[in-house]
């Protein structure tokens, strides 16, 4: 049972890191200027923070019922989606503009302090990932509801410790599919730079449309 769990966990955050998204553009952006290993200290320590926040996030969705409504969900006077689209919009707008402002940077130096930098980077953005927020309240309660899995805590950990490998392969996928392509294709880490941070610009617009329909239309 408990292998079945953690298959489970590794099957349902891969699954989740496979749109396009902030983290694994990221990722494939940090691949391309700094190379695979400091890709690789991303991976690891964003993974790390993702079991924990996999367990403290299926410890609360246990406590929800199966008909939850994510917007009901308050914080204040304001609905949890709209806060986490808010943030959301900011992270992808200062990570877009990061994204952009390195286009014209050459590959740099493979050291020790960048790759510090990359495990410091990962950490960061794994703590500042609220979309995954919405995403356990959901799929959390959901393999919890069918019983696909059991709230123990042994289970819960198994379950956590596959979502981190999950999101590892999911991402490891990213990072080798953007040197891949960088290389088959000879494309300038300017191209790839300036369509990632108009990727990461798109996102934010469309969250942007997003709350606008929801608000005015």
């Amino acid at each position: 049972m408990l292998i079945v769990t953690f298959l489970i966990g590794v099957a349902l955050n891969a699954m989740g890191y496979i749109p396009p998204g902030n983290i694994n553009l990221t990722l494939a952006q940090l691949t391309i200027n700094r190379g695979m290993r400091q890709a690789w200290g991303f991976i690891l320590a964003f993974s790390i923070v993702e079991v924990f926040f996999t367990f403290g996030m299926m410890r609360f969705a246990r406590w929800v019922s199966s008909d939850v409504d994510i917007d009901a969900i308050k914080v204040g006077n304001f609905q949890l989606s709209f806060l986490v689209d808010v943030f959301m919009i900011v992270l992808l707008l200062v990570m877009g503009t990061l994204a952009w402002s390195n286009k014209d940077k050459v590959n740099q130096p493979k050291t020790t302090d960048s790759r510090k930098g990359s495990v410091l980077y990962g950490v960061i953005l794994g703590v500042l990932n609220p979309v995954q927020i919405p995403f356990w309240l959901f799929f959390g309660n959901y393999v919890i509801l069918h019983e696909w899995i059991t709230t123990s805590y042994p289970s819960l950990i198994i379950f956590s410790l596959g979502s981190g490998v999950g999101s590892t392969l999911a991402l490891y996928g990213y990072a080798y599919f953007a040197k891949f392509i960088q290389e088959k294709f000879t494309l300038s880490s300017r191209l790839i730079n300036k369509c990632i941070a108009i990727f990461l610009y798109c996102l934010a617009l469309y969250l942007v449309i997003k709350q606008v329909v929801v608000h005015f239309g």
